[in-house]
C-alpha cells in the first residue's frame, strides 16, 4: 500500500484511464475529476467526498469505498469487483447501467436512486436503504439484503432469484413480474402471515 494521502483536495484533475493501484486517501474531496475508464485496484478511500465525479466506465476491482459521498457523480457502465463500499451515500447520481459482483455494500445509501436495469450478483447489501429506488428490470441475484429498506421502492420485473428477501413487505414495494425462486416464496408468505401446508 502506498503511502497514505490525507485531507487533500483535488479540484478538475484529469485522470483518465488512470490506474490507481494500492493508493489510500482519507478525508480527501474529489471535485469534478476525470476518472472515465480509470481502474483502481487494491485501493482504499475512507470518508472521502466525491462531487461531480466522471466514473464512466471505470473498473474497480478488490478497492475500498468506506463512509465515501457521492454527489451528482457519473457512473455510467462502472465495474465494481469484490469492492466494499460500507456505508457510503449515493446522492443525486446517474448510475446506469452499473455493475457490481461480489463484494460488500452494507449500509449503503441508495434512496430514491434510478438502478433500472442494474446487475448486482452475489453482493452483500446488509441493511442497505434503497427507500424509494427505482430497481425495475434490474438483476440482483444471490444478494444479501436482510435488514434493508425497501419501503416504496420498485422492484417490477427485477431478477431476485437466490437474494435474502426477508425484508421485503409486499405492500409497501412494487413487486408485479419480479422473479423468485419456490422457497423465497414461501419466506415472503410467511412474512405476511400465510401458514404453509
Amino acid at each position: 500500500m502506498d503511502e497514505l494521502i490525507e485531507d487533500e483536495t483535488f479540484r478538475e484533475d484529469d485522470w483518465y484511464a488512470e490506474e490507481l493501484v494500492d493508493r489510500a486517501y482519507a478525508r480527501c474531496h474529489f471535485l469534478g475529476v476525470d476518472l472515465s475508464e480509470a481502474e483502481s485496484r487494491g485501493s482504499t478511500f475512507t470518508d472521502c467526498t466525491f462531487g461531480n465525479v466522471r466514473f464512466n466506465a471505470s473498473r474497480h476491482t478488490d478497492s475500498a469505498f468506506l463512509r465515501c459521498t457521492f454527489t451528482r457523480c457519473n457512473l455510467f457502465e462502472a465495474e465494481f469487483t469484490g469492492c466494499k463500499l460500507t456505508g457510503s451515500t449515493f446522492v443525486d447520481c446517474d448510475l446506469r447501467p452499473l455493475r457490481i459482483s461480489g463484494g460488500d455494500w452494507s449500509f449503503v445509501t441508495l434512496g430514491g436512486a434510478d438502478l433500472r436495469g442494474v446487475a448486482v450478483r452475489g453482493v452483500r447489501m446488509r441493511e442497505v436503504d434503497l427507500t424509494g429506488a427505482n430497481c425495475a428490470d434490474a438483476t440482483l441475484v444471490d444478494v444479501d439484503l436482510s435488514g434493508a429498506t425497501l419501503d416504496k421502492a420498485t422492484l417490477a420485473g427485477a431478477d431476485l432469484r437466490g437474494s435474502d428477501l426477508t425484508a421485503l413487505d409486499p405492500a409497501t414495494t412494487r413487486v408485479a413480474g419480479a422473479r423468485i425462486n419456490a422457497d423465497q416464496a414461501v419466506v415472503i408468505a410467511q412474512a405476511i402471515g400465510f401458514a404453509i401446508g
